[in-house]
């Protein structure tokens, strides 16, 4: 028999997998914090034989070395990729055998990246389980402009091919484990649902439904922008990852704080939103611990920026501080946990400002408030409607064009809350007013506020929210 353990890695929206035997097992692309792998193995009571990588990733530094190195397994990179370190390089077609009767195959699937390689799990001789990393997803392929855009096209013509080719040569019953899609920008869409097979997706995914030349054109019309620390990903796992480091950070006083923002570094209070709009040491910023922390705060800081962490608890920082090596933050410059009344010097005050809901705002707006409405969400979501007379201007834009807000008194907000906490906290610590809409932006319309829907120029252009 055969197993299949799906590490889930939800702050960045990836999914590993370990999977093997009685005795022994692969594991398909590893997070970097490779502890939890090791602790999963163990508890299967199997050595890593294999540690496989579907391709150079984007989005996130590899473990993959680390865990090699680790263990002793052979580490499983495409041949294609460069990189700068020893591994057994993996072609189309080699086979490995992880334990008794089981095998483990290479299928070339290029298109998330020129060498992307997917891994098909087969118990004597029949495909058991395919590890598909960025090319077939569930309902969806991963992006194909990570890489250079004069290949984009051509990478999405073949994601296409590759996605008819797993389909060609797999039984339909066979699940489909794909890295990305549950959140990552890597995806071109999000995934709905948590499992998949190749039959389903043969009925439903667009790569297997449409012609090639539609599937293309509907592809490249919903890419979205990329997350800027992207761009340091992939050479950082090029290049061979070191080790992390996962012990506390120094701890901050009130001096330490004040001296460091006065410095123009970054202080990132991870508490709620709610927590930091009652009260937070002024200039700094608000990156919920809970929410999409590794994703937003790689995306908005400038890269090598220090930063220092604040929190309600020391393992609120722990946490952190895993997501953010995860993307290649690795040391906070200092800490701070407790209460926030001690992240200030004395004679000091804590910084506040106000939450609302839409219906607060529709309010301000029939009383002749002088105010400005700030959508700080994707292009893609305000193409479905936003509210007449707001400005525009994303989250992961507006750190360098808070210049732009127009005088008054900011209305902040998002789909949902979160990015519009971490815009209200940009703003407040450049002294403008503002007050964050804690709100869905479903709730606009019903509390009476105007909003547009402008006709979609491609109704195959639609994408999918994220958070």
């Amino acid at each position: 028999m055969f197993f299949v353990d799906t590490l889930e890695i939800e702050g960045l929206g990836n999914r590993s997998y370990l999977a093997g035997g009685r005795t022994a097992a692969v594991v398909i692309d590893p997070p970097r914090d490779i502890d939890q792998v090791i602790a999963a193995a163990t508890r299967r009571g199997v050595r890593i034989a294999y540690v496989a990588e579907t391709h150079v990733h984007n989005d996130y530094v590899t473990g993959g070395l680390d865990l090699a190195r680790a263990t002793g397994a052979r580490y499983l990179v495409p041949a294609g990729a460069s990189v700068a370190f020893a591994r057994t390089p993996v072609a189309d077609g080699d086979t490995m055998r992880v334990d008794e009767g089981l095998v483990l195959r290479a299928l070339a699937t290029p298109g998330h990246t020129p060498h992307h390689t997917s891994y098909v799990l087969e118990q004597e001789g029949r495909g058991v389980a395919a590890f598909t990393g960025g090319s077939l997803l569930i309902g969806s392929v991963g992006r194909p402009d990570l890489v250079e855009p004069r290949l984009t096209e051509r990478l999405a013509r073949a994601q296409h091919a590759s996605a008819r080719r797993l389909a060609d040569e797999l039984d339909d019953d066979v699940p489909v484990l794909p890295t990305h899609g549950f959140g990552s920008f890597c995806s071109s869409a999000q995934a709905e649902g948590d499992t998949t097979t190749i039959g389903a997706e043969r009925a439903t995914n667009d790569a297997l439904t449409l012609d090639v030349d539609t599937f293309v054109a509907r592809l490249l019309a919903g890419l979205e922008d990329v997350p800027a620390y992207y761009a340091h990903m992939g050479p950082a796992n090029a290049a061979g990852p070191t080790a992390l480091d996962l012990t506390p950070p120094e701890r901050a006083d009130a001096e330490e704080i004040a001296t460091r923002l006065a410095a123009g570094e970054w202080v990132v209070d991870l508490r709620s939103r709610v927590a930091f709009a009652e009260g937070h040491v002024a200039g700094s910023f608000n990156f919920e611990g809970e929410g999409g922390l590794a994703t937003y705060l790689a995306w908005l800081i400038p890269w090598g920026k220090p930063v220092t962490l604040l929190a309600d608890t020391p393992e609120l920082i722990a946490k952190a501080q895993r997501e953010l090596v995860r993307v290649g933050i690795d040391r906070p410059a200092a800490a701070a946990t407790g209460d926030p009344a001690d992240w200030i010097r004395a004679g000091e005050r804590l910084a506040s400002f106000r939450r609302a809901r839409f219906a607060d705002l529709a309010g301000a707006r029939e009383r002749g408030e002088e105010l400005v409405v700030l959508d700080v969400r994707r292009a893609s979501e305000r193409a479905g409607g936003f509210i007449d007379g707001s400005v525009h201007i994303p989250v992961h834009e507006l750190h360098g064009r808070v210049g732009e807000v127009p005088p008054g008194v900011v209305w902040v907000h998002c789909a949902g809350g979160m990015r519009a906490a971490i815009a209200a906290s940009l703003l407040d610590a450049a002294g403008r007013a503002v007050v964050a809409v804690d709100d869905g932006f479903g709730a606009a319309a019903d509390a009476g506020l105007q909003l547009t829907r402008p006709a979609p120029a491609d109704p195959l252009s639609a994408s999918p929210a994220r958070k």
